[in-house]
């Protein structure tokens, strides 16, 4: 099925900037609340919203019998780790459950010395997706229904993003179905109001896709009106089955407005569609591969990180840089997920440990 392309104009009541920080009910482990974020002027924030949850991930035994252990994940959540482990700040905006799984979330992210938890904690339970690997590669299953990170609405997400802020990356299972999809949506526009860069990886998966039309609608309108577009093979072959996939890329590419879409092939590195025309990076050896989970979200990350280091967060940035830029952002960040890929789980690299390469 080809992406229509419908225009869409959502008109957002704009955000009072001037609210008082006393009526906001930040989450009281917070490492700075949004006051403190205002009065030290750390407001050059690039906000993270989608999915926390755990991961149970199975490990190899002897008896035949699988064991899991449990480990704080979800496509976005990892992201914002792979950001400000490159020395961004990052206000990641999904709430946290205040089970006990919920506290080892919120305490590993805020754990990383440029992460702010935005959101107010929430009662209910925490997601969870059960990571079997086969071959190295992670299938997933998933039990997110009436959980904390799908505890929002536009005004609850609204609350707590700062006066100012340089970028916003949205995706995965955040967009796939639900009033907390359409809630994301909203923001993503209202946020393009406000002149704030934005990017995008679907990290679709289909098992999660109730309505297939419902859900292409809302890409559709979102990857028209990005910045940064993310997406994998597997991603490209559920929207376009029957087409080649660097064509479909390229189409996705002419008809949206973002002035970079990248294209990842795993083992067959990744492509970046751009003024400069198609810039490739051919994949980069991991001489003791552990495994691939978290590689995408590395990749992301780093895309994102890369751009702020090149001045380029901006709406129009990506459009402006050089071929130079682009193919130096595409190389760091399929290096920063070979780095990943050579640990277990997901455990983007540092800046330094980036720079080293």
């Amino acid at each position: 099925m080809s992406l229509t392309w419908l225009s869409v104009h959502l008109c957002q009541n704009s955000v009072n900037l001037a609210r008082s920080v006393a009526k906001l009910a930040i989450c009281r482990n917070c490492r700075l609340v949004l006051g403190e974020i205002m009065d030290n002027g750390v407001t050059d924030l690039i906000l993270v919203g989608g999915e926390n949850l755990i991961d149970f991930i199975e490990e190899p035994t002897t008896d035949g019998h699988p064991v899991y252990r449990a480990i704080p994940g979800g496509s976005p959540f990892n992201t914002a780790k792979a950001i400000a482990r490159q020395e961004c700040k990052v206000g990641y905006l999904t709430p946290f459950s205040t089970d006990r799984l919920g506290q080892l979330l919120h305490g590993n992210l805020i754990a990383e010395a440029n992460v702010t938890a935005l959101a107010n904690l929430s009662q209910k339970p925490t997601s969870l997706a059960v990571v079997s690997l086969l071959n190295g590669q992670p299938a997933y299953q998933f039990y997110r229904e009436g959980t904390a990170e799908r505890d929002i609405t536009l005004e609850s997400l609204s609350a707590s993003v700062p006066g100012t802020v340089s970028g916003f990356y949205i995706g995965s299972l955040a967009l796939a179905h639900g009033t907390d999809a359409a809630s994301w949506e909203a923001l993503f526009h209202e946020l393009g109001d406000r002149a704030v860069f934005r990017a995008i990886d679907p990290n679709i998966r289909a098992a999660f896709i109730h309505d297939r039309a419902d859900f292409l609608a809302r890409l559709e309108r979102m990857l028209a009106n990005a910045d940064m577009i993310k997406l994998s093979d597997e991603d490209i072959g559920w929207l376009f089955p029957d087409e080649d996939m660097e064509t479909a890329a390229q189409a996705i590419f002419d008809r949206s407005a973002a002035p970079l879409v990248v294209l990842t092939k795993g083992g067959d590195g990744a492509v970046a569609f751009c003024r400069h025309g198609r810039i490739t990076a051919p994949p980069v050896p991991v001489p003791d591969l552990k495994d691939t989970v978290g590689a995408g979200d590395t990749f992301m990350g780093t895309l994102i990180a890369q751009t702020k280091h090149k001045g380029l967060l901006r709406p129009g940035g990506l459009a402006d840089a050089q071929e130079a830029d682009i193919r130096d952002i595409l190389g760091a960040a399929a290096t920063a997920a070979a780095l990943n890929c050579a640990r277990v789980g997901c455990n983007p690299p540092t800046l330094a440990e980036l720079r080293a390469v």
